[in-house]
């Protein structure tokens, strides 16, 4: 089973790529590798009912077994214990990775309400894409009538791309609704650098705190 995006990037997406880009061949041109789902939990995390309702929201949205994180170090400043569950997370390639952004730009955003796009803010120094899904019942996928508490969902879209331009040109081709408000005219992102870095830095820090163990 081939989904239609996956034709649509290598029969179409990638001729147009090679163009814009000034690629020398059809290898050069950026890919996205995979897409991390991430659903922080925080003390919802330790409730086993809501904890198994979280993850068969998540396993609807991916069509995928999400794993569980679990936090390795313990930390006052994010009252976090060492070996308790942090959130849910699920990484998904080819086919259903595919299949998922076709429902997520068709589908899913669409849904959401007053939507006015997403930031190109997104890109980051290893030219990924991560955005944050307010309300994770945009997807139909997931039974309204079942969910205990509504809950935001954390995407991110790993590319091989060498640079920033070449994500956003990507991401552009895959009809991600991608705004350039925030994208300058060398094709670099115009985010705030202190911000930047501060973000940043956050991250690392919770990475630190985090560890994921699969728990089937």
């Amino acid at each position: 089973m081939t989904a239609r995006l996956k034709i649509n990037y290598e029969k179409e997406i990638v001729v147009k790529l090679m163009n814009k880009l000034s690629c020398k061949n059809k290898h050069e041109v950026p890919k996205i590798l995979k897409v991390i789902l991430n659903m922080g939990l925080g003390e919802d995390a330790s409730d086993g009912k809501k904890l198994k309702s979280c993850m068969d929201d998540m396993a609807s949205i991916s069509g995928q077994k999400p794993i569980i994180t679990k936090f390795k170090k313990s930390i006052s400043n994010f009252k976090t214990r060492k070996g308790s569950s942090a959130g849910i997370k699920v990484t998904l390639r080819s086919y259903k990775m595919y299949e998922f952004i076709d429902r997520l730009i068709n589908i899913a955003l669409p849904r959401i309400k007053d939507f006015r796009g997403l930031s190109s803010k997104g890109i980051d120094k290893s030219n990924n894409y991560s955005f944050g899904i307010k309300e994770h019942i945009i997807f139909p996928e997931v039974n309204f009538d079942k969910v205990d508490k509504i809950r935001g969902l954390d995407i991110t879209i790993v590319t091989n791309s060498k640079n920033q331009s070449g994500t956003f040109e990507l991401l552009k081709e895959f009809n991600f609704p991608i705004n350039n408000k925030n994208w300058g005219k060398n094709g670099q992102n115009k985010r705030n650098t202190k911000k930047f870095k501060e973000d940043e830095i956050s991250e690392k820090i919770w990475k630190k705190t985090c560890s994921i163990k699969e728990n089937y």
